[in-house]
């Protein structure tokens, strides 16, 4: 499309610019900036047009973006109909494409993110990462307290974030993580999900660019910013004054419209970089010019006009609209404006479709034919001429202060045809909204932003045609909006409370204006729902699915209690509710009840046995239970209702996997992984299962494919380290532990096996640094100790006995009967003492030579840091029992032993031998000949070189 050819409703706007008069200062300041060089200190790229309703902010506005397209700019004009972020972005895309300036590769994202953000939720029901609840990782911390999370997606994120537990919303953030990233194709779709606005914003800022490069200025004009400024501060701020999107053109220019003046809070710092343009009424001077300018030039006229408009540019550009040429013209006889705006249009068919069309908030052809009598269907275009109605989005809208002073003349003059016009525009909605939604379901259709719109619409109709009869309708819509798309529920409160307002029915208004503050209150959508429970006629199933809907939004925020009792109700209202049973079984699982979880699941299916939510999550508990055969019955179950659900085939290859079942297992993932191309966590179980079947380059290939396709998939990077330290590959080990903690893991054992990394090549200060950080007040017992004994070793080797003893009495607190803890002792006591006198320190370790591990509290032996073989063979060798040491260095040294075991013997040998100067030529050797065969079995073991 030719950009410099203009569309009718622009060339509609620049002929009523051709007469714009006033304001002469601020447009002679905007078209010097204008021709500025961008690169001038003096250019100014941020206006702020504020003041009162119909005092001319959006005339101004659309005069300046007029001027600018003039002089050869590109300008985009949005206003309150975007309701965030990603959608303002749209828009502005949106009609840079309409002007031959796309923004290709942001559409393409954009329309990636809104397919993807529905299959997130999805994910919310798939299995997780192996292991249990770990601490929240430093990145969820952040995004946490930083609110990142306005999807609803992320728990208890609303305007007072802050007022939310962000250590339990940060646990959220990290399920929610794992979660989606484990399902979604890679890891640009899951950051996108999580984080558009972050994953968005540099793409359009990019291409933004691009477009400015081909223009003198690009300028970008935010109309009505009162109501969107709340929404749109911080981005834009971030946008202008930051790197944190990328570097934006230097001609791009801004303008903000709006009644009040920027908020402090977020602009404090850039004011200088602010040009302020407040705007009052026209003077009297700039009055009789705009006047005379419409060739009003009667005296009295003229007086007239100023005295019944007080100023107020909107109204005196309406009393001047047709031109009147006398006094007794301009009288007010009626005791409303409405009488000012039409006073001279003589036609009764298009006097009476002007007020008819103030009924909707928004006007296309369509719209305004439902909202007119038939005989005036066709006087569209002569309403888009009315000076108080303008073009914006596609849409029509008459200003506010016209529009409100219409409504309440048509409400007071007929409360009969104000009902039956409002009753109609109601049923038109209805009807699109029934075809738009033809074959889908409920939450398909509140996924639709066309649905949405319409259903929005008929409710504000319909509750100005009948408040009483339709009120509770209107407010189990918002309960339905919070169930199936939280976004959408401000929307839904404030068509209530505008309905309210606009119809003079203060219970609307109030239930509008209450659930409004409830959603910015500390409880966020929680806190609307509680609201919602007082609803007139509110009936049982009514009650049930908003102590429903509620429970989800605590178990979200990990309200455990408050969750639980808001399911307990709903089913005491409806028995029967599968998806009450359902819901309080995943809070049973996320608070760690399993065995309740999996009563509820299976509760769940007896009242809707074909369900896949209920059945997968049962097989999920079975498994996580360690019950793996019966996981095994369930998913095989779900799979012949669902076979395409990859979840289940993942989950059950896990079940395979764990016992034994390895071929099987790695078809199961490979079935996923064809279902969901992109399914790291199913590559990564793949590495798992290669793992456990001692494959271990191939099981280092899928965890890279896992990390290519999610670059931050951190439990990933983690356990690739834990193979690459397993075989002797220690610099990877270090570089995937690094890239793990990097990312924010939560999982204390990556810092404390880079650790034992950095202590097999060499460099203990480095492996005392990841010691230090391992150990966490938040760690159980068990760990913490292990990694305390650790840094006594670290401690000792450096010299600091007296350190190495407090670490050692640390450990021995928390977990005295730990095998490490024990071991380090007895190697501390050997350099204080001599092997000799710690003799009985070695001997009480005999009986931990072959222990049985307790899986519930610490890893399995190959995840040890110090494994039982390596204490026994260093133990025997302190007390001289060279045939035992022989005995269980044979028992190390069978078919398949990793690397790593055997370097921790070595290790723990060459530490005992510089504590045992005094030993003689025959244990010397004898020290030497078990070290020997470590390190020859270890060089066969050594990943060869490319």
């Amino acid at each position: 499309m030719d950009r410099r050819r203009l569309s009718r409703q622009e060339l509609i706007r620049a002929r009523r610019g051709d007469g714009f008069v006033g304001r002469d200062g601020e447009l002679a300041a905007f078209r010097a900036d204008l021709a500025r060089d961008p690169a001038d200190p003096d250019f100014r790229f941020l206006h702020h047009l504020h003041g009162q309703g119909g005092v001319g902010k959006t005339s101004l506005a659309q005069r300046f973006e007029q001027m600018a397209r003039e002089l050869g700019a590109l300008t985009v004009y949005v206003d309150e109909s975007v309701h965030g972020v990603p959608e303002t972005m749209a828009e502005i895309s949106a009609r840079l494409g309409r002007q031959g300036s796309p923004l290709k590769s942001f559409d393409k994202l954009l329309a990636t993110y809104r397919e993807r953000r529905h299959e997130a939720e999805a994910a919310l029901a798939g299995p997780d990462e192996p292991g249990g609840e770990a601490p929240p990782s430093p990145g969820s911390m952040v995004i946490a307290r930083a609110g990142v999370a306005g999807m609803g997606l992320v728990p208890g994120v609303g305007p007072l974030a802050g007022a939310v537990d962000t250590t339990q919303l940060a646990r959220g953030a990290d399920r929610l993580r794992s979660r989606i990233g484990a399902r979604l194709r890679n890891h640009d779709e899951v950051q996108l999900v999580l984080s558009p606005v972050e994953v968005l914003t540099p793409v359009f800022v990019r291409e933004l660019g691009d477009a400015a490069d081909a223009v003198p200025v690009l300028a970008l004009f935010f109309d009505t910013y009162e109501a969107t400024g709340p929404l749109l501060d911080t981005w834009l701020r971030d946008l202008l004054f930051s790197d944190r999107y990328g570097p934006l053109a230097q001609n791009v220019m801004v303008i903000l419209s709006g009644r009040d003046p920027l908020d402090r809070r977020c602009w404090a710092d850039h004011l200088e970089h602010v040009t302020d343009v407040p705007l009052d009424t026209f003077t009297e001077a700039e009055a009789r010019r705009y006047l005379a300018a419409r060739d009003v030039t009667d005296a009295d006229t003229v007086e007239a006009i100023l005295r019944l408009s007080g100023g107020l540019p909107v109204l005196v550009s309406t009393l001047a609209g047709s031109r009147p040429g006398a006094a007794d013209a301009v009288d007010d006889p009626s005791d409303t404006a409405v009488e000012r705006f039409l006073k001279w249009e003589t036609d009764p068919v298009r006097r009476e479709a002007a007020l008819a069309a103030a009924l909707p908030r928004h006007l296309d052809e369509d719209v305004y034919r439902e909202a007119v009598d038939a005989e005036a269907a066709d006087h569209f275009g002569w309403l888009c001429t009315l000076p108080f109605v303008s073009e914006r989005g596609g849409r029509w809208q008459y200003h506010e202060v016209v529009r409100t002073a219409m409504l309440r003349l048509q409400r007071r003059r007929s409360p009969r045809v104000w009902a039956e016009r409002h009753g109609r525009l109601a049923e038109a909605a209805r009807r699109g909204r029934e075809e738009r939604g033809s074959g889908r379901s409920p939450a398909g259709c509140r996924w639709d932003e066309r649905w949405r719109e319409l259903r929005l619409r008929e409710i504000y109709h319909a509750l100005c045609a009948d408040p009483r009869a339709c009120l509770a309708e209107a407010l189990s819509e918002v309960t339905a909006m919070a169930r199936y798309e939280p976004t959408a529920v401000r929307l839904a409160a404030e068509t209530v409370r505008q309905a309210g307002e606009d119809g003079d029915e203060p219970e609307v208004r109030d239930w509008g204006t209450r659930l409004t503050a409830a959603l910015d209150g500390p409880d966020g959508l929680a806190g609307a729902l509680t609201a919602l429970l007082a609803g007139p006629g509110l009936d049982a199933a009514g009650q049930a699915e908003i102590h429903r809907v509620r429970g989800r939004e605590h178990r979200k925020a990990e309200r455990w209690q408050q969750s639980f009792a808001d399911f307990d109700r709903s089913l005491e209202l409806v028995p029967d509710d599968a998806d009450a049973v359902f819901g309080r079984g995943l809070t049973h699982r996320y608070a760690g009840d399993f065995e309740r979880a999996a009563e509820d699941f299976a509760r769940a299916l007896d009242i809707d046995p074909d369900q896949a939510a209920p059945l997968f999550q049962l097989g999920e508990i079975k498994r996580i239970m360690g019950h793996h055969e019966q996981a095994l019955t369930v998913f095989d179950r779900t799979l012949e209702l669902f076979p395409q659900h990859g979840p289940s085939h993942g989950s059950r290859a896990v079940c395979l996997r764990r016992l034994n079942r390895y071929e099987e297992a790695l078809a199961g993932l490979t079935r996923a992984i064809e279902l969901h191309p992109g399914y790291a966590w199913a590559m990564a179980e793949r590495g798992m299962t290669y793992r456990a079947m001692g494959r271990y380059t191939e099981a280092l290939a899928e965890f890279d494919r896992a990390l290519a396709t999610d670059p931050e998939y951190a439990w990933a990077a983690a356990t690739r380290g834990r193979i690459a330290l397993l075989t002797g590959r220690l610099d990877e080990a270090v570089a995937n532990f690094g890239l793990a903690v990097a990312l924010g893991t939560a999982n204390p054992w990556v810092p404390a096996r880079r650790a034992k990394a950095h202590q097999l090549l060499g460099s203990e200060v480095q492996a005392l640094a990841d010691y230090d950080r391992a150990i966490d007040p938040d760690v159980p017992d068990i760990p913490r100790a292990v990694f305390q004994a650790a840094r006594a070793g670290c401690l000792r080797r450096a010299g600091r006995p007296d350190a190495a003893r407090e670490a050692v009495g640390a450990a021995s607190a928390l977990a005295p009967d730990e095998p490490v803890v024990r071991y380090e002792s007895a190697l501390l006591a050997t350099a204080t003492s001599g092997v000799r006198a710690a003799a009985p320190v070695w001997e009480a370790l005999a009986p931990f030579w072959e222990a049985p591990r307790d899986a519930e509290v610490r890893p399995p032996y190959d995840d040890d840091l110090t494994g039982p073989a390596a204490i026994a063979i260093v133990s025997r060798c302190a007390l001289s029992d060279w045939a035992g040491a022989r005995t269980s260095l044979a028992g190390l040294l069978g078919g398949g032993t990793p690397w790593e075991r055997m370097a921790e013997a070595e290790f723990g040998l060459r530490d005992l031998a510089a504590l045992w100067p005094d030993r003689g030529a025959t244990t010397t050797g004898r020290l030497a000949a078990v070290r020997r065969a470590l390190l020859h079995r270890m060089a066969e073991a050594a990943p060869t070189s490319a």
